[in-house]
């Protein structure tokens, strides 16, 4: 069979939507300057679909630093991997202030987040090592974990019951093959807003000989006093092995760092093949993140941000909403409906109230359910959350009524 042939039959969960109105549903372009209000499908619309928590994307400063670094660098400095030729100091300068903030005695900037948590967990693991991870893991942790030729169990979501049985049976095998256990969970889980439960993950180091990654790419920047993450919010970090987090959430860039002993994170730079044979970060990213770190830690956004979580969460809740166990400024609003209702909800909250979230369906969430995952930011303000709830309001109230179950452009959706 012909292998591209294969691959047309086959098609993928998501794949088997892509005729189905491409650039509106999926792939959909939001064009303008960044922030709360752009422009889509030709009309202005209230934006919840950004990771840009501080609100620095856009920011006069950011902005200025990144087109300054731009004009004195270009962007092909440093050329070569950093390994051989593309190191700078002030790629080391933003490593060093990196690990100061997240409390590490190192850190090794990555290029990109999702790669990034790929190829760690390819250099840690070897065929003799056992992992053992959270059931609701992101999906780059799931895809590093298809590189790892040794044995891997999973536990149930946050349960340290389910976590303790998967260790006891990793522990032996670790025991019999020669080789380490490592723990992976999350600090904030991306799609439902809850907090990993690292402290208690942490306690069983106690009874258990294991190291814990912890990929925070939500909680950097946004949790804890002074936006050190999740570790830092549940006074836990120092329990963390390997604190990972990304530059494309809070602080609103490209790129991801890796921070821990100095030790583990030496064997990282010499073991990651993500970044020994990739190009050196250039230098206005570096320069912009540089920036970027200096505002997270020193400006009133992130207070702004949790004004703006705590008035919308609270306001739904208010409103008879359900949106789970967030702990977090991510914010799922959870309904139940076909996909059909989706699509046509999803066309509704755009068309006619001109708002703009993102939509999740099956599989990334059991048939049966909707989900409008919104993202709050610092650039937000008070009436943006009012319009919004007031338009929730109006949306439930037609899915109840069974309003989006009329054939339209969503009915071609398959159920």
């Amino acid at each position: 069979m012909d292998l591209f042939a294969k691959c047309d039959a086959k098609n993928t969960p998501l794949g088997k939507y892509s005729d189905v109105d491409e650039g509106y549903y999926m792939f959909p372009k939001l064009e303008g300057e960044i922030g709360p209000r752009m422009n889509f499908q030709g009309r202005q619309v209230l934006n919840w679909s950004l990771n840009n928590y501080l609100g620095l994307a856009n920011d006069p400063e950011v902005r200025k630093a990144d087109a300054d670094a731009t004009a004195n660098w270009g962007l092909a400095y440093p050329m070569g991997a950093r390994i051989m030729s593309g190191n700078t100091t002030k790629h080391e300068q933003l490593e060093r202030e990196l690990a100061d903030f997240v409390g590490k005695e190192d850190c090794f900037l990555l290029n990109f987040g999702y790669q990034g948590v790929v190829s760690i967990i390819d250099a840690v693991l070897d065929r003799r090592d056992v992992v053992v991870y959270d059931a609701e893991s992101h999906a780059c942790i799931l895809d590093g974990l298809r590189l790892h030729i040794g044995k891997r169990f999973v536990y149930t979501h946050n349960d340290m019951e389910s976590l303790e049985k998967q260790l006891e049976r990793a522990e032996r095998l670790a025991k019999e093959t020669g080789g380490g256990v490592l723990v992976i969970t999350e600090g904030v889980f991306g799609m439902s807003g809850a907090m990993g439960a690292l402290a208690e993950v942490i306690k069983l180091k106690e009874k258990f000989d294991f190291r814990l990654f912890v990929d925070d790419a939500h909680g950097f920047g946004t949790m804890g006093k002074t936006g050190a993450g999740t570790g830092e919010q549940l006074g836990c970090q120092d329990g963390i092995d390997l604190y990972f987090s990304t530059f494309a959430k809070s602080m609103a860039s490209i790129g991801a760092f890796v921070a821990g002993d100095h030790k583990i994170v030496k064997y990282l730079r010499y073991s990651m093949r993500s970044q020994i044979f990739a190009k050196s970060l250039p230098m206005p990213i570096v320069e912009g993140n540089l920036k970027r770190l200096e505002m997270l830690k020193n400006s009133p956004a992130k207070d702004k941000l949790w004004t703006i979580v705590n008035a919308l969460q609270s306001g739904l809740k208010e409103n008879g909403f359900n949106i789970g166990n967030t702990e977090t400024p991510v914010t799922p609003v959870f309904l139940s409906g076909t996909m059909t209702e989706a699509g046509n909800l999803t066309q509704d909250i755009r068309e006619r109230f001109n708002i703009f979230c993102s939509i999740v369906i099956y599989p990334v969430i059991p048939k049966g359910q909707i989900m409008l995952r919104i993202i709050p930011t610092a650039a937000h303000t008070l009436d943006d959350v009012n319009e919004t709830i007031s338009a929730f309001k109006q949306i439930k109230a037609k899915l109840d009524g069974g309003e989006y179950k009329f054939d339209g452009i969503a009915e071609q959706m398959p159920d």
